[in-house]
């Protein structure tokens, strides 16, 4: 066994990982959304932020053959290559951002963040209409912004799709290539800046195979007619990130 290997097996807190990163494959994969919501406040317990933004992303790498190609045919992607291009330009500002922010601050962050987003679901607020390409633009700078920071990539664009008045598999379809594009810029990045270790790279190895095993099986019960059952999953995967993210419950 490779010695990297048997350091990421050993890493502290490696089980309670694999039980987060089970959950939200299969949150994933019903919802189009919520690996970092369950992910990043159960692993930022035990690795610094930037080792849990890139096993999160490259866990997520592996999802894009599970959900993509369906996704794909029903997405407006024109308009999530829009957002896609923006995040790719504002994923460095949250990285820099994170490098010079204290850990606590970052967990506070991601509470603050996942709290806005609940409220702002849940309000029940819909809005009718198009963004233009300006507000698309601000939408995926923000989000790549935020992700950068906090590895939370998906709660700007959420607040917008579940806002907006579309259906449950509209939402979940932009959701999905969104974040399938924003992964990989994450990862990327992450390489480049040196950041990108062999043992951080063996953990996301060893949760690959859970999480593509259990978003397949969230994929399967996805059904666009239980329309209700869409929206209180998803909001109960943010308050769970809210609750679970509190830095006074340690």
């Amino acid at each position: 066994m490779p010695d990297v290997l048997g350091s990421a097996l050993a890493v502290p807190g490696l089980g309670w990982m694999v039980l987060a990163i089970l959950v939200a494959g299969l949150v994933r994969g019903f919802t189009g959304f919520g690996t970092a919501l369950v992910f990043v406040p159960v692993a930022a317990q035990f690795l610094p932020v930037a080792n849990v933004i890139l096993i999160m992303a490259t866990t997520g790498l592996f999802s894009i053959v599970a959900l993509v190609p369906g996704a794909w045919k029903s997405a407006d992607r024109a308009e999530v290559g829009t957002m896609a291009l923006a995040a790719l330009a504002t994923v460095p500002l949250g990285l820099w951002m994170l490098a010079q922010l204290d850990g606590l601050v970052i967990r506070w962050v991601v509470t603050v963040v996942a709290g806005v987003t609940l409220l702002a679901v849940i309000t029940g607020w819909r809005w009718q209409g198009r963004l233009g390409l300006p507000g698309r633009l601000a939408v995926g700078a923000a989000a790549g912004t935020v992700g950068g920071m906090t590895g939370l990539t998906g709660p700007v664009v959420i607040i917008f799709y579940l806002a907006n008045a579309r259906s449950a598999l509209a939402v979940r379809s932009n959701t999905i290539l969104f974040l399938a594009a924003l992964d990989v810029v994450l990862v990327g990045n992450l390489i480049l800046r040196g950041q990108a270790g062999a043992a951080t790279l063996w953990i996301a190895v060893v949760l690959a195979l859970p999480y593509l095993v259990t978003t397949l099986i969230g994929q399967a019960l996805f059904d666009p007619k239980h329309e209700n059952a869409y929206r209180v999953m998803a909001y109960g995967v943010v308050a769970l990130a809210v609750i679970s993210g509190l830095p006074i419950l340690d």
